[in-house]
């Protein structure tokens, strides 16, 4: 199959762009290659309108109306499908704050079940709570400060803001859990290696490099076996490439590795990452990348509730029941997690027993290990 990556949103590392909060990652796939099999229909709807490739941003509705017969009759002779993907900005820096933070390996103060089991998922929400802007982008700043000293004294500046805030989660268990963790990373911040420590780190951080994850495993999914084979073209552009190869270099070279985080937790099943390296190409020498260009500014348009021309509705009802997508966001972590956790069955007497003893056991590590701090 073949797979044309591109994206929109893109700030790089500044999470707090108020104008554009998502990144955009779409995805159009087809059997065939579109670079070669659509090229003469593209050629034709540029030199209707007079330019040197369609482009949606610079030729806009009106445009993208004057040419979307050419944009139809692909779909329909063809028959591509386009997922999108997106990482809510802002959600990303507290997320990156909960997953190093809160981290049982390297905080001690956390509880096993708190961060190794679907829980985790519970206390990153009522950690998020406590978070305002300033906080959220002081906790970024340091996350991204190659610098240790400063990233740790920010680090603490941020848990203590957060600790001061605990009265404001309902429960006092989880006041208990997420108080002692922080007080144990104002204590210790160096133990948490919170801060990136080179500029090639902080790339890896970014939600474009980890908005590229959920593509690479949506690309897997596509694919009907660890044989199948893939071309993957993305857009070139010289801050995020390398870091997306090296993402993709070590999914494949991973395949065969197993991925369990812990009981209950989703398992990483990288047995269908394709092999193939990724092709990185200006989307002026590919028409793959030109189409779905298009299709993303029309879903994106869409899913940000904007008016969608009449026109393009044929184009969104071919994709309706075809399509995939993926959120990193704290709404999409809420939305996915409360629905398993209504579905999970009653425990049994033994099951209980045996949680509770393993909690029991757990809390006295973790007592432990604040008495020692």
């Amino acid at each position: 199959m073949y797979f044309d990556v591109d994206e929109s949103g893109h700030t790089g590392t500044n999470l707090f762009d108020k104008n554009q909060p998502m990144l955009y990652y779409g995805v159009l796939s087809a059997k065939t290659n579109l670079d070669l099999l659509a090229a003469s229909e593209v050629q034709k709807a540029r030199k209707k309108l007079g330019v040197e490739r369609l482009h949606a941003a610079e030729i806009g509705i009106g445009g993208l109306i004057e040419v979307f017969a050419s944009l139809l009759a692909l779909q329909k002779r063809y028959g591509p499908t386009f997922d999108i993907y997106r990482v809510a900005k802002p959600d990303h820096a507290i997320i990156c704050f909960f997953d190093q933070v809160f981290d049982q390996g390297m905080n001690p103060a956390m509880t096993w079940t708190g961060y190794w089991t679907p829980m985790r998922y519970v206390l990153l929400l009522k950690v998020a709570s406590l978070f305002d802007d300033d906080i959220a982008k002081r906790a970024w700043k340091a996350r991204i400060d190659t610098n240790d000293a400063s990233a740790e004294a920010e680090l603490v500046y941020v848990c203590r803001a957060l600790e001061s805030r605990i009265a404001h989660i309902p429960d006092q268990r989880s006041q208990e859990i997420i108080g002692d963790a922080l007080r144990w990373a104002i204590a210790q911040p160096n133990d948490i290696y919170y801060n990136c420590k080179t500029k090639k780190d902080v790339l890896t951080m970014t939600p474009n490099v980890i908005g590229f994850q959920t593509v690479m495993h949506g690309i897997a999914k596509r694919l009907k076996g660890p044989k199948a084979t893939a071309s993957i073209t993305v857009d070139q552009q010289s801050q995020f490439n390398k870091a997306q190869r090296n993402l993709a270099e070590f999914y494949a070279n991973a395949r065969d590795i197993p991925w369990e985080a812990g009981p209950g937790m989703p398992k990483m099943d990288l047995r269908k990452i394709p092999t193939a390296p990724i092709i990185f190409r200006s989307s002026k020498d590919s028409v793959g990348l030109e189409l779905v260009d298009c299709y993303l500014w029309i879903f994106k348009k869409l899913i940000e509730g904007q008016e969608i021309p009449p026109e393009f509705y044929p184009l969104i009802k071919a994709q309706a029941n075809r399509a995939k997508t993926d959120e990193i966001s704290i709404g999409a972590i809420s939305k996915r997690w409360s629905d398993w956790f209504d579905e999970l069955p009653e425990p049994t007497a033994e099951q209980l027993a045996a949680g509770k003893k393993m909690q029991q056991q757990d809390e006295a590590r973790r007592k432990d290990a604040i008495k020692r701090a």
